[in-house]
């Protein structure tokens, strides 16, 4: 007999939330302030310009506009937002 109570399953049972993170908006998604673009843990992606970094390394957009996505550096990427007046502005590709 054991003289000793298995305890085993008393002291397991604990587990974390999840906390969703990952990519939310994706390049050429159109985005409004305030949408979450990115979820991360540290700056894995470099927040760029009209983009702002929460205290959560959250990255979220500040204008109205489309989500871009670009190397920053060998191993680091950079996400901006490009706002409707400069994607208005650029020259449309002709259709034939």
């Amino acid at each position: 007999m054991a003289h000793k109570k298995g305890v085993g399953s008393s002291r397991n049972g604990r587990d974390s939330k999840p906390k969703m993170r990952g990519v939310k908006r994706y390049g050429g998604e159109f985005v409004v302030p305030g949408n979450v673009i990115v979820r991360q843990t540290g700056t894995k992606i470099k927040p760029g310009k009209n983009v702002g970094l929460g205290r959560d390394y959250t990255i979220y957009a500040l204008v109205e506009g489309q989500v871009k996505f670009q190397q920053y550096s060998r191993d680091q990427k950079m996400v901006s937002v490009i706002p409707v007046e400069a994607a208005a502005a650029a020259p449309a590709p002709a259709a034939d």
